[in-house]
C-alpha cells in the first residue's frame, strides 16, 4: 500500500480495479481546513484522464510493473508491432493507448514496453531520440540561438519549436517527456 502523499508522477497504482497512472502530483494546503493532494491522473486501460484531489493519508495498491527491452517493428492500421529483443515474441499494442509515444518512434528504434501481470500496458521511451525534420520555415540569416524559434515537424510527425537557424533534413535531439529541441544530433 502507498500513501497519496508518496505518490509522483509515473507512479501507477490501482484505484477500484482500475489501473491508474500519475501524470502530475502537487501537495495543496487551501486557506481553511486540511492539505490535500491534488494529481493528474490517466485510466491507463481507457486513455481518460481526469483531475482529483486526495487527502493525503488515503492508500492505495501500488501497481508492480514489468519492464521488456523490445525493438519497435512498425504499425498497420490500428496496431503497433514490437519484438522482444530476447525471445524474438511479438507483442501488438492498440495506437490509440500510445499515441504521443508513436510520435518520438522509428521504425527498428528500440523502447521497453511496460506489463501489469501479463497485460501489455505501455511504452516507455529512451530520455531523448534523435529525429530528422521533414519541414520547416528555411532559416533566416543572422538568426541566433535566443530567437523565440519556429515549428519543426519532424519525420513522424511531431511538431517541436526550434531554433531559427535550423534547417529541413538537419537531425536533432529531442527531449520525449517534454517533447522538446534538445541540440543538434552528434554526427
Amino acid at each position: 500500500m502507498i500513501s497519496a502523499v508518496d505518490l509522483r508522477a509515473g507512479m501507477t497504482f490501482v484505484q477500484d480495479g482500475k489501473l491508474i497512472r500519475v501524470l502530475e502530483a502537487s501537495h495543496h494546503k487551501p486557506g481553511k481546513g486540511n492539505t490535500v493532494m491534488r494529481m493528474k491522473l490517466r485510466d491507463v486501460r481507457s486513455g481518460a484522464t481526469y483531475d482529483t484531489t486526495f487527502r493525503p493519508d488515503e492508500k492505495f495498491e501500488r501497481a508492480y510493473l514489468e519492464t521488456k527491452e523490445v525493438q519497435y517493428l512498425y504499425s498497420m492500421g490500428d496496431v503497433a508491432t514490437f519484438m522482444d529483443l530476447e525471445t524474438y515474441e511479438q507483442y501488438e499494442i492498440q495506437t490509440s493507448t500510445i499515441e504521443n509515444e508513436l510520435k518520438y518512434l522509428l521504425e527498428n528504434m528500440e523502447a521497453k514496453i511496460q506489463f501489469y501481470g501479463s497485460e501489455v500496458i505501455g511504452v516507455e521511451l529512451p530520455t531523448t531520440v534523435v529525429l530528422t525534420v521533414a519541414e520547416t520555415q528555411p532559416s533566416i540569416k543572422g538568426a541566433t540561438v535566443t530567437g523565440s524559434g519556429k515549428p519543426a515537424t519532424m519525420e513522424t510527425g511531431l511538431v517541436v519549436n526550434v531554433p531559427d537557424f535550423i534547417e529541413t533534413g538537419e537531425a536533432l535531439e529531442i527531449n520525449t517527456s517534454e517533447g522538446t529541441y534538445m541540440r543538434r544530433a552528434q554526427k
